[in-house]
């Protein structure tokens, strides 16, 4: 399962266009923790996991799917701008937060 974290965590990154370092600033620990998480080396907290989904706008579910397709699909809504600060990724994240509730309301309303 590890990899498969690992594996998800770096396809979402990459596909939203950040580096290690903003994420692992967004997440307020080294980028090499971060790195760790990515490889595989360590396991990822919950609290991690939870954040790290909130910025990339996807359920927390999506970071243990092995479908690589499923995982680039659920990409929500993709944010991409140079030279992001972890304030910013912070407002990207919980906009993106915002939007995936609506979305769910929208779901459970049959909307």
């Amino acid at each position: 399962m590890e990899e498969i974290i690992a594996k998800n965590l770096k396809l979402l990154r990459e596909n939203s266009e950040y580096t290690q370092d903003q994420v692992a600033s967004f997440l307020g620990i080294s980028r090499s923790s971060y790195a760790n998480y990515e490889s595989g080396m360590r396991s990822v907290p919950l609290s991690v996991l939870e954040s790290v989904a909130n910025l990339f706008g996807v359920d927390l579910s999506v970071l243990f799917d092995a479908d690589d397709d499923s995982v680039k699909s659920m990409l929500l809504c993709a944010f991409r701008a140079d030279g992001l600060c972890k304030e910013d990724l912070q407002q990207v994240a919980e906009f993106k937060e915002i939007a995936m509730h609506y979305l769910k309301m929208n779901r459970l309303l049959g909307l």
